[in-house]
């Protein structure tokens, strides 16, 4: 429970620059790699000791970023040539994709990269290294058994009468805050023939869009929200195997699937111990790691096995490495996409 309660209150940070730093290792260690990731310290420590344990003379400074922040931080060091990060690692897939795409990478190629599927690697220069499912999660004590949305056409169903019970108490992540639930919402936007009857009822219906997974998470706990549609499953299952309260559903018309992306910059100082860390993160130790830290799951409801299946491989929707994701990116469709965003929703940002 301190472990959780460590991570939800870093979840709440706000996303807007560097949000922690914390060092692992022998403090005189002649070697440090400074490694800048959106991926919670409290979360991926355990992995950083893991590798440090087979790595003497290495030491780690690990610093927490909002992806937005780290996208702009990591495109100004390239732009200047100057030296910033030896790995940097986020969540903002389309971001990552960007910064590649713009010369900002520095190649590498090991047995580790070339085991992984097309795409979760580009150019030998980006690489997907934890998989994690886009989920709803719900109250199990609010929301009865029968109701509880299997796809997104059921939670259109909850919110279509005029006196659902469920109005304003959908939640989801607000786009504009948070750079992964702008890729969320934008993969919804070309994935499904849904999103626009769902942005129409979920705007309709008073849903709030606000920061972090750390307060939709605990508002649907709390009974707040009922429901939170697309947070990342990694922080939900944390959640939910220390209170009861919480449950999961994968989506079984889809289930977007998100791999963190990393990139070792051509201007990192220590690009060999950077490739070194990469490929452990990508062996069967790195693995088992990321797996126990909930990084990587099997893309099961583990949380309400007992209520539903598995939901079935042909509904996962993986989001690749490749340069589709940069139209993410472009200022034109982006405002438009925000643009129409905030015509919808009300947007909920606490401290």
């Amino acid at each position: 429970m301190r472990w959780l309660t460590l991570w939800l209150c870093l979840l709440s940070l706000p996303a807007t620059a560097q949000e922690e730093r914390r060092s692992f290792g022998d403090a005189a260690a002649p070697v440090r790699l400074l490694v800048r990731s959106t991926t919670d310290i409290a979360v991926f420590g355990p992995v950083i000791d893991a590798y440090l344990a087979t790595r003497p003379g290495l030491a780690v400074d690990y610093e927490q970023w909002g992806s937005n922040a780290l996208f702009d931080l990591s495109l100004a060091d390239c732009s200047a040539d100057r030296a910033g990060a030896d790995v940097v690692i986020s969540s903002g897939v389309h971001q990552m994709v960007q910064l590649v795409n713009n010369a900002c990478a520095a190649p590498h190629v090991s047995s580790q990269t070339t085991a992984l599927p097309a795409a979760l690697r580009w150019r030998d220069e980006l690489w997907g290294i934890t998989r994690e499912a886009a989920v709803m999660a719900y109250n199990r004590d609010l929301v009865p058994a029968g109701e509880v949305p299997l796809t997104r056409f059921d939670l259109l169903d909850l919110l279509r009468p005029p006196d659902s019970r469920y109005a304003g108490r959908v939640a989801t992540y607000d786009v504009e805050a948070s750079g992964l639930g702008y890729l969320f919402a934008f993969s919804d936007a070309r994935e499904a023939t849904t999103f626009g009857a769902l942005l129409e009822s979920l705007g309709r219906t008073g849903a709030v869009a606000t920061c972090c997974s750390a307060e939709i998470i605990a508002g649907v706990a709390e009974g707040t929200y009922l429901i939170a549609y697309n947070v990342l499953g990694s922080y939900a299952q944390v959640a939910a195997q220390a209170d009861p309260r919480i449950g999961i559903v994968l989506p079984q018309d889809y289930t977007l699937v998100l791999s963190r992306a990393l990139m070792i910059p051509k201007q990192a100082v220590h690009r060999q111990q950077a490739a070194a860390l990469l490929d452990f993160l990508l062996s069967d130790a790195g693995r088992d790691v990321l797996t126990d830290v909930l990084l990587i799951n099997p893309l099961t409801d583990k949380a309400s096995a007992e209520e539903r299946a598995p939901v079935s491989e042909t509904a996962l929707r993986p989001i690749g490495l490749s340069p589709a994701l940069i139209v993410a990116l472009d200022q034109q469709k982006r405002a438009q996409f925000i643009r129409r965003w905030r015509e919808n929703f009300s947007r909920d940002v606490r401290p």
